[in-house]
């Protein structure tokens, strides 16, 4: 029945879909295989894309041609540019998607492709024959045949979803978990453990008054997460703003004796920094409010997510505590808000491709890693599957250095150091944070795309080109060209700079605190007759390098500092046991983990700089 795949992708969530698209690009056969077809590429939790270093990731995804920033762009009701008041480093795009024609988007785009055939079903486990995997085991009992396959199971490994003191088992709100795999997979070697993640009530839109609370409308001129000419919206929708209070608190904690979470049936842990409404007036007693976000599910639905409500409560507590919000008096609820548990893997147990170390060409994506988060997931699944498609023809791995990209901060910590809560990017997981802006992500790794092989990459790489040009020249211009005081003090008076007492280049008077480019543009008729040829990113990214040059050159060279350390590679062959000198930590996790080069081997926990110093004279350093 079925034909010989190169790659199975099993689940079609940000991982699943993300992990076809980067197979299937890079030429292979794929199949992807999930429980139901009409939630391909969905939006279980918040209907928003990106956030602080979350957006960074979608730009990295797309400018390595995964599909997530386009998807976003064409279905997006909101976008705001976050973190505007600090360093560009902190700059992160964050868009609200209509949740149905983001779904939509993903399906169609995925049927689109060639190279991507879809199969319905519950897989139950991984056919390993020799030490390799060959395909999958599905519920009705078939074999389906592959050279890898890839893991994207999100939350569904044996969902547990609580209510109160209600519990079931379900992926998903309305879908059944999956079962067999876990237990597969333990029987072969691998450790498993639980987490949670859970999400808020969803409510009816017109039963709120939206008059009591703060409007929080999308950026004037919007921009987009793709690097492609994606369409973007004429219009945007606004989301609202409102808080908790001391009545609301009040009601949640009559709740605490039937909550999973204070009576003990919840044990996993779950994310640290989207603690659910009531892990917050537990933990932040001595606060009297806590912000809402009232962000709608879509341009033709009245549904509303309750962001920063999330909750495992009963469901009439729940109910009875949004209708003191101010704004929700009327409220009516749709569901009620759940946690969930599922199983993951913990992630050290891959290599730095996210391949396991038990089975060959068996690769985990998403959640199953022990992340949390859209854009994780995507980005994992993106990697997974480029680097699935060359395992199977016995090519070196696709590995980003942490100096990269966020990608490769997040596939290096999880792979060093694994993880005991959901793991969620920020901008401080990364020490390079100046070189890993939002705007320059087509820059570092566009060409790396293109290098790979990866189709429709070739048209990309044109604009990357244009782009890198057009910072050259902008630079040249403000280098050579001249502006006198009578020109610009009036403009530098008006900010409080000093005026000019001299005639001086224009870079000279760009690098001054709080002037911008776009401000020179409007002040200078000749600058902006010079910048009218020019893409506001590419003039954006041309004013961030010149603006910073200073620290983005001391960051690149810590770059070349520790990439002298990636260079030394650890071969196969080392017997770590066999290692006296390594401190007995160091000697366990080594032959557990495998590093690859010196400079992974730094990073993981418990190998110390001694430790370091050891290998390299082991290695003739």
């Amino acid at each position: 029945m079925f034909p010989k795949y190169d790659v199975i992708v099993v689940g079609a969530g940000h991982a699943g879909s993300e992990a076809a698209v980067g197979a299937a690009n890079m030429g292979s056969k794929v199949l992807l295989v999930t429980m139901n077809m009409n939630t391909i590429g969905q939006m279980s939790c918040n209907p928003a894309m990106g956030g602080v270093a979350k957006g960074q990731i979608v730009r990295e995804v797309d400018a390595l041609g995964g599909y997530s920033g386009i998807v976003t762009d064409e279905t997006m009701i909101q976008f705001r540019m976050l973190n505007l008041s600090k360093g560009p480093a902190m700059w992160s795009p964050r868009a609200q998607s209509d949740r149905w024609l983001f779904a939509q988007k993903w399906r169609l785009m995925l049927e689109a492709h060639p190279n991507i055939d879809f199969w319905q079903e519950m897989v139950t486990g991984v056919v390993v024959k020799d030490g390799r995997v060959k395909g999958v085991y599905t519920g009705m009992g078939m074999q389906i045949e592959s050279e890898a396959v890839i893991l994207t199971s999100g939350t569904f490994l044996n969902g547990l979803i609580h209510i109160g003191e209600k519990q079931f088992g379900g992926g998903r709100a309305g879908e059944r978990e999956a079962t067999g795999v876990t237990e597969q997979l333990v029987q072969l070697g691998f450790e498993s453990g639980r987490m949670k993640t859970g999400t808020p009530p969803r409510v009816d839109g017109r039963t709120l008054n939206y008059d009591r609370m703060e409007i929080q409308p999308g950026d004037e001129i919007p921009s987009r997460f793709s690097y492609t000419p994606t369409e973007l919206p004429s219009k945007q929708m606004a989301c609202h703003v409102t808080y908790t209070n001391t009545k609301v608190h009040e009601i949640l904690r009559s709740g605490f004796d039937r909550s999973p979470m204070f009576t003990g049936r919840i044990q996993a842990k779950g994310p640290r920094y989207c603690p659910s409404i009531e892990d917050k007036i537990d933990r932040f007693a001595d606060k009297d409010r806590h912000q809402l976000f009232v962000e709608p599910e879509g341009w033709d639905t009245c549904e509303i997510y309750v962001n920063g409500f999330s909750s495992s409560l009963p469901e009439d507590v729940q109910y009875k505590a949004l209708q003191c919000i101010p704004g929700f008096e009327d409220a009516k609820m749709f569901r009620p808000g759940y946690a969930i548990e599922y199983d993951f893997f913990q992630p050290t147990q891959l290599g730095i491709n996210l391949e396991t170390h038990l089975v060959k060409n068996l690769f985990f994506a998403g959640q199953i890693n022990g992340t949390t988060g859209y854009e994780e997931a995507a980005c994992q699944g993106l990697m997974a599957g480029v680097n699935a498609h060359l395992a199977i023809h016995e090519m070196d791995p696709f590995v980003l250095k942490r100096s990269e990209g966020y990608i490769g901060v997040l596939i290096d910590d999880l792979v060093n150091k694994g993880t005991k809560e959901p793991y969620r990017m920020f901008t401080s997981r990364a020490e390079y944070r100046i070189l890993l802006r939002q705007d320059n992500a087509d820059i570092r790794l566009t060409p790396l795309a293109v290098n790979l092989g990866m189709q429709g990459m070739d048209k990309r790489m044109e604009v990357v080109e244009t782009k890198k040009c057009a910072r050259i020249d902008i630079e040249k211009f403000l280098n050579k060209t001249s502006v006198t005081p009578d020109q610009i003090n009036g403009f530098l008076g008006r900010i409080g700079s000093a005026p000019l007492k001299q005639q001086v280049k224009l870079k000279g008077v760009l690098l001054r605190p709080h002037v911008n480019m776009v401000d020179l543009q409007a002040e200078l008729p000749m600058l902006d007759a010079f910048l009218n040829g020019y893409t506001a990113e590419s003039i954006q990214t041309a004013e961030i390098e010149m603006k910073y040059e200073g620290y983005i050159r001391k960051e690149q060279e810590m770059v070349n500092k520790m990439n002298r350390l990636e260079e030394v590679k650890l071969g196969d062959s080392i017997q770590y046991a066999e290692l006296k000198s390594l401190s007995s930590e160091a000697r366990e996790k080594l032959s557990q983990l495998r590093p690859r080069t010196i400079g992974q081997a730094s990073r993981i926990s418990g190998v110390s700089p001694s430790d370091i110093s050891v290998l390299l004279v082991h290695m003739g350093r």
